[in-house]
């Protein structure tokens, strides 16, 4: 099929996207499903990976790439955009020299009725968590206001060739979204196009209203807003207070053409204060991701709620083309279970992250602590921002602040229980600026000797195999299955059972269990919509899923020495 001519279009023929996963899970994703029309997410968060994967694909397809120091003027920037330069240059010389197998490949990953178009690329979409910047190098002295982390990713991204969505993450960071402004890819063309768009990564329908209103003031529009769960989605975890996915999705339902205009006026109004033309308001998807697990949960986000897309990443942890990991990671992704994956406070940030404990860098953590030697090297620093004890900062994940801390434990007199709760605080944490990527570098040999950190969902352990493409998409369009638990609760019984577990921990039991209390209410108005979506599921979930709903309401109901039996 040579000389087919090909572009990119955020109008995706699929009805789902791969998110980004870890630092490094989906880091070549794009290599392996763009050109099937399929779009993934690639993080920004480790420049020092992307040159690696930068100098290792170019050598695999016979060009040059000419290294990119960390001391370098400017080299978290340039890595990033001659990273992200060269997916696109391969993406689009994949499907420019298509074979008629991958032709015919392309047809048969459609979902059923979508256009025979085989024109249509995935996109190429990048992940920044906003808060993740560093105004400070590792011996502590001020980056120019530029160069911090989250900034010089930005204009990394921005200054690339591609034309693709960047997916922001993890709240407001005020200093980035005025920074946006410096680039015109963000504003509307001569003929009304945003070459490259905005997607905002939201929990709930405020935080979409708020970040979106900051940005389109600054003439900056979001072409889609991304709900993930709180608590159904692997990495880090954002409990709230009761609020759950189903309730959040039906109130983006029922606002996002108000919320659209709203939005509208405000850009609109930028765009005139800037002297630019006000082009026709551009389309705003509304997609959703976190514990997806089997095509009728796929089919009723999409209908019931009127959603543009779903996103399906831990199954694809599965798929060896799909995302590069070494085989020992994936066997111990296959065989997981709810013990082995747990929510735990190991990350760095100080918010519960989702950790398979079976991994190499959980292996490797428990290693250095026998050894009388915890902590890890700290080999990027990317989350080095404690001063507790140095002028420069450190990470708490890593060995030399570890060292310090335990000592200020020991000498502190504290009681013996006391002084084990602390020190087990200390040294839980784990190296994910770093380990995150092991699973890559290692499957490559990039570094062979990595102890890869894995960061699933909960729905890992209800994926006992590994998977081809072609079997995940089917299985993602109803037109095949894989196995599956027989009492695999639904995503959305899942997430409330996450949520009244986390919040027995966090809120106390009576919070739940004694009437009157705000999180308990937003329980219980939850409760009450999923028992009236019951009748809208297919036939044979509905006993299950109102049974599941039986035991929620009446845990709710439970004494507080019940109800910790119960989320223990």
């Amino acid at each position: 099929m040579t000389g087919t001519t090909v572009s990119y279009t955020p109008a995706t023929p699929h009805s789902f996207h791969i998110p980004v996963m870890g630092t490094g899970f989906t880091i070549d994703t794009p290599l392996r499903v763009a050109r099937y029309g399929i779009s993934s997410v690639v993080s920004l968060v480790d420049d020092t990976l992307l040159e690696h994967m930068r100098q290792f694909h170019a050598r695999a397809n016979g060009l040059s790439a000419t290294p990119i120091r960390t001391g370098d003027p400017d080299a978290r920037a340039r890595r990033i955009t001659q990273y992200l330069d060269l997916l696109s240059e391969l993406v689009l010389s994949q499907a420019a020299t298509r074979s008629a197998q991958d032709h015919e490949r392309y047809l048969r990953l459609l979902p059923d009725g979508a256009a025979r178009d085989v024109s249509r690329l995935g996109g190429i979409d990048v992940n920044i968590m906003t808060k993740l910047d560093r105004s400070v190098d590792r011996q502590g002295k001020p980056l120019a206001h530029e160069d911090s982390d989250a900034l010089a990713a930005f204009r990394g991204f921005a200054k690339s060739t591609l034309q693709s969505a960047m997916v922001l993450s993890a709240g407001i960071n005020r200093k980035l979204y005025e920074y946006m402004a410096q680039f015109s890819d963000f504003f509307p063309d001569a003929d009304g196009a945003l070459r490259k768009t905005i997607t905002l990564k939201v929990s709930d329908y405020r935080s979409a209203a708020v970040q979106g209103k900051f940005l389109a003031r600054l003439g900056i529009w979001v072409s889609e807003f991304r709900i993930e769960s709180g608590l159904n989605c692997g990495g880090h975890a954002f409990g709230g207070s009761g609020e759950l996915m189903g309730p959040i999705l039906a109130m983006f339902q029922e606002r996002r053409d108000s919320l659209r205009t709203e939005l509208g006026e405000v850009w609109a109004k930028a765009l005139r204060d800037r002297g630019m033309t006000v082009p026709p308001l551009p389309s705003q998807s509304i997609t959703a991701q976190g514990g997806v697990g089997i095509h009728q949960e796929h089919r009723l986000l999409l209908e019931e709620f009127s959603l543009d897309r779903i996103g399906w990443g831990t199954p694809f942890l599965l798929v060896p083309e799909v995302v590069t990991l070494d085989d020992a990671t994936r066997e111990a992704l296959a065989q997981s279970t709810e013990e082995t994956v747990q929510l735990k406070h190991s990350s760095p940030l100080g918010l519960p992250f989702w950790t398979l404990r079976s991994s190499g860098g959980e292996q490797a953590r428990r290693d250095r602590i026998a050894a009388g030697s915890p902590g890890s090297p700290c080999p990027k620093g990317h989350l080095a921002d404690n001063r507790e004890f140095t002028e420069h900062p450190l990470c708490v994940a890593s060995r030399s602040y570890q060292a310090k801390k335990l000592a200020e434990i020991d000498f502190a007199g504290l009681p013996l229980a006391e002084r084990d709760l602390a020190r087990s605080g200390v040294l839980q944490k784990s190296c994910i600026c770093h380990d995150l990527s092991g699973a890559v570098t290692k499957a490559l040999a990039i570094d062979p000797q990595a102890t890869p950190l894995v960061c699933p969902g909960p729905n890992i352990v209800n994926f006992s195999k590994t998977a081809t493409l072609e079997e995940m998409v089917d299985h993602i369009y109803g037109r095949a299955a894989l196995p599956m638990p027989l009492d695999r609760p639904h995503m959305f019984v899942r997430e409330f059972q996450l949520a009244m577990e986390h919040l027995a921990r966090t809120e106390g039991v009576a919070a739940l269990t004694t009437p009157g209390q705000p999180v308990r209410q937003t329980l219980l108005e939850g409760l009450a919509f999923y028992e009236a979506l019951t009748e809208k599921l297919p036939t044979e979930s509905q006993q299950p899923f109102a049974e599941h709903l039986r035991r929620i309401r009446q845990q709710l109901h439970q004494t507080a020495p019940e109800m910790v039996a119960a989320t223990a």
